[in-house]
């Protein structure tokens, strides 16, 4: 299977890191968040991807063709013959990538539809360019098999931005710095059969809007909750805590 990656976002609310790369460039320490996604995906056997690229989608081209270089330590030999280089380490890099322009300012539904052509198979992966998690991406797939619907959804509890409160009689009887909203948001990691692109009615719709309300309506849209760690990067706030949770040592999203 492959995964479909939109990668077009401007990313306007971290601009202090995208005013000179596009977001999914932006780094966790010292490797692009777009690069942690795919390992995710890499983890579980999936290593074919397509890139829906927008805003500066130009710079991933050209990350992506050095990646190798980037991702590992080597050695450049220059002789009569030409170059030659040498990798030092396993950090061999094992994908398939196809790089679709998709246009600047086109919806995710959009960014989706452009790339139909190159989508193979009955069904898919999909997820967008920043958001992070431990969701085990086989339990997925099987559940999405086994729910027979054209499309699953992994919703998540992301962590609410305040702490909660609970008094009574003008008395504080408990405080929860920040705990996990009740309700459920979407998460990304989607899977799609390849008839949901009968659902994207025109070349610059919202997916998240009449597409998915389609879906829901014919009740075609399944939910999987994943309990677990997810986050998205949307914030310089979220930024800056998803590379301390890496330096850490223990990030949850490291599933390789």
């Amino acid at each position: 299977m492959q995964a479909v990656i939109l990668c077009g976002g401007k990313g306007t609310r971290l601009r202090e890191e995208t005013v000179n790369v596009p977001k999914p460039l932006v780094k966790i320490v010292d490797m692009p968040i777009l690069w942690h996604i795919m390992k995710i995906f890499d983890a579980y056997g999936v290593r074919e991807f397509v890139l829906c690229l927008g805003y500066k989608g130009e710079v991933i081209k050209d990350y992506f063709l050095n990646l190798q270089e980037y991702a590992s330590n080597f050695t450049i030999e220059y002789n009569e013959r030409g170059k030659r280089i040498f990798y030092r380490d396993d950090n061999i890099i094992n994908w398939k990538m196809t790089f679709v322009d998709t246009g600047r300012d086109t919806n995710t539904g959009g960014r989706l539809w452009r790339a139909a052509g190159f989508i193979e198979g009955p069904r898919f992966f999909a997820t967008y360019e920043d958001g992070v998690s431990g969701v085990n991406l086989q339990q997925l797939l099987a559940f999405h098999l086994e729910q027979n619907r054209i499309a699953t959804l992994t919703a998540v509890h992301p962590p609410s931005p305040f702490g909660l409160l609970e008094a009574e009689n003008g008395v504080a009887r408990s405080f929860k710095e920040k705990p996990p909203i009740e309700g459920l948001v979407n998460g990304g990691f989607f899977v799609f059969e390849r008839v949901i692109f009968d659902y994207l009615d025109d070349d610059n719709c919202m997916l998240e809007e009449e597409p998915l309300r389609r879906l829901v309506d014919g009740g075609q849209l399944s939910v999987f909750e994943h309990k677990g760690f997810w986050m998205g990067m949307d914030t310089y706030k979220q930024f800056t805590q998803l590379n301390h949770i890496w330096d850490s040592g223990v990030a949850p999203w490291k599933v390789w």
